[in-house]
Formats: structure tokens, C-alpha cells, sequence
């Protein structure tokens, strides 16, 4: 299904960026498990249309979460995905993104571009003032994402997610909407 311009909240070259749909559920899940050999151990997105189902409810539902669709503008495929979780308005105006690039999108710049786009929609109409990154310290594909686009690394906390059956140590990478100079 190609989607058109005026359904992207922000657009860059090759990347257009949405809201999750429900109506996206074949297209994402199909996506996630093409790409499942990518995204583990880091990742386990919705594979199924029931799980797919609660994971955009949430994402449109909730307050405290921003979901984005990574589309590539040619085709209208779902490149990718970018999530702003944990949401704190007041003097905090800060989030946590999470992203994973789907296989046939790897290597290609686009989630760098998309990426860019989320952070001017979240420093821009979102008003917040500060996102933050936390990958495991092996997910060098990440963490080369967040360096690029312009993630400082703040620290290192052992044991923080539990993902996959463990506890898993992260990095903490943040932005401030001061330190967004370019895109």
C-alpha cells in the first residue's frame, strides 16, 4: 500500500514519518519476522496481528508513548520504526526512544533520516526538551545510530532492561534540544 505525503507528520529525501494504524498490522508484522535474524537479541517487536494490535493500542493510546512508522517515500514500505516511550511532561519534557530498521532498510541512511525527523518532531511540536537512547553495550548498530545522530553517552547501567530472559546492562545516550544544531 502506498502511502502519500500528506499522510507523513514530517518528511525528509527517501523518508517520510506516521503514526502507527491498525490498518498496518499485516504489512509491520510480516516485516518483523523477515527481519527477526536482525533484531536478536536486541528486539522482539509484534509478529503477530494480535500482538501487533496491543503494541500500536498502546503506542496511540497512551499519552506517555509516540509511535512512528519509518516509510520509504518511493513505495510506501515500512522501513523501520521509531518509539518515543516514558513521556514526562513538567520540568522534565524528556522521553526514551527506542528504533529498529527492518532488513530490507539496513545500510541505506534511512534510519538516520527518519531518526532526525522524529527528534525535530519531538524538540519541535512535541516541546521536549530532552531524549534519551538506552542500547545494550554489543548492539554496535545502535549505538552508531545514536552517535550519528548526535547522542552523547552519559553512563552505563548494569542490569536495566529485562529483555530476553535477563537483565541486560545499557548505555545511556541523551539530546537535549540544545545540542540539536543540525540534521
Amino acid at each position: 500500500m502506498q502511502h502519500t505525503a500528506s499522510r507523513y507528520l514530517a518528511e525528509g529525501p527517501r523518508v517520510g514519518i506516521r503514526h502507527f494504524t491498525q490498518d498496518d498490522a499485516e504489512e509491520f508484522t510480516a516485516r518483523v519476522r523477515e527481519s527477526q535474524e536482525l533484531h536478536r537479541p536486541w528486539l522482539y517487536p509484534p509478529a503477530t496481528a494480535d500482538a501487533y494490535a496491543a503494541y500500536a493500542g498502546r503506542l496511540t493510546d497512551d499519552p506517555a508513548r509516540a509511535g512512528f512508522l519509518v516509510c520509504e517515500k518511493d513505495s510506501g514500505r515500512i522501513a523501520g520504526y521509531v518509539n518515543i516511550n516514558n513521556i514526562v511532561e513538567g520540568a522534565f519534557q524528556s522521553g526514551a526512544l527506542g528504533y529498529g530498521a527492518f532488513a530490507h532498510a539496513v545500510g541505506r541512511g534511512l534510519m538516520k533520516e527518519a531518526l532526525n525527523l522524529v527528534i525535530d518532531h519531538a524538540f519541535g511540536p512535541m516541546g521536549l526538551h530532552r531524549l534519551e537512547i538506552n542500547a545494550q553495550p554489543g548492539n554496535t548498530a545502535s549505538i552508531a545510530l545514536a552517535r550519528s545522530c548526535g547522542f552523547r553517552l552519559e553512563g552505563y547501567s548494569p542490569d536495566m532492561l529485562y529483555i530476553d530472559g535477563a537483565w541486560r546492562d545499557h548505555e545511556r545516550w541523551a539530546i537535549t534540544a540544545e545540542m540539536r544544531t543540525c540534521g
